[in-house]
């Protein structure tokens, strides 16, 4: 697979929905992700990305104009011990619980399927990041509809061990806008990784589409130490 912009992969289109990026820095000294959420609903629009603990949750920017709050407000990032899960949904929780039981990342999703959203039967998106003793591997999930058909659900999942420096893997909920929005297809998309966090950061949210965009987490963490910094950009301020 040829490696692509991160940037111009993600303005491709104006509606990818909502999408995962995990990899390893250029320098070879993070684990890098980012996920992004978009929204053509006044609904959707009407989040904001904060922090809580060491992951992060979705809010309500207007309380008062909230309305459906099912499949919008949920805990996108948490960390497990070694474990960082990343998510674009509610199975984010369903992931840190069942682990914690012993549970595998395949068995945890095993119990989940694409949300129940008819007629566009958006795609779970999952990913998991995983350090240990100075090395770094990750994996990526999606659950979807078979086509658009609820009866069936089609599961994949991606592993990436020794990741290696300066790429990553992108996947998001929609090939493009459409009604309905049509899912994902096909392998996460191999792209670039910068190793600066800021700079990583600014070209991911300014490549997205300026009308739909809605919010963008960030996190570089050391492969050595764990340590790590985060940004959050919100639309709503």
């Amino acid at each position: 697979m040829k490696k692509v912009s991160l940037a111009q992969e993600a303005g491709s289109t104006t509606y990818p929905g909502r999408g995962i990026v995990i990899g390893k820095s250029a320098n070879g000294k993070y684990a890098v992700t980012a996920y992004f959420i978009m929204g053509r609903s006044e609904n959707s629009r009407n989040r904001i990305f904060v922090e809580d603990g060491a992951g992060i949750r979705t809010q309500a920017f207007d309380p008062s104009k909230l309305e459906d709050p099912s499949l919008i407000i949920y805990a996108p990032v948490r960390v497990l011990g070694n474990l960082t899960i990343v998510t674009n949904g509610d199975q984010t929780d369903t992931i840190y619980e069942l682990m914690q039981q012993g549970k595998t990342f395949e068995e945890a999703l095993r119990t989940r399927e694409f949300e129940p959203d008819a007629p566009n039967y958006t795609p779970r998106i999952s990913g998991l990041l995983e350090l240990e003793n100075g090395t770094y591997h990750y994996a990526m999930s999606i659950l979807k509809s078979n086509n658009g058909n609820p009866v069936s659900c089609s599961r994949y999942t991606f592993s990436y061990d020794n990741p290696i420096a300066g790429e990553g893997r992108f996947i998001h909920t929609y090939m493009g806008d459409g009604n309905p929005l049509p899912s994902f297809e096909g392998e996460p998309v191999l792209v670039d990784i910068s190793d600066d966090i800021d700079a990583f950061t600014s070209q991911l949210w300014d490549s997205l589409d300026s009308d739909n965009k809605v919010s963008l987490f960030t996190r570089f963490i050391e492969i050595e130490t764990g340590n790590y910094e985060t940004r959050i950009v919100n639309k709503n301020k």
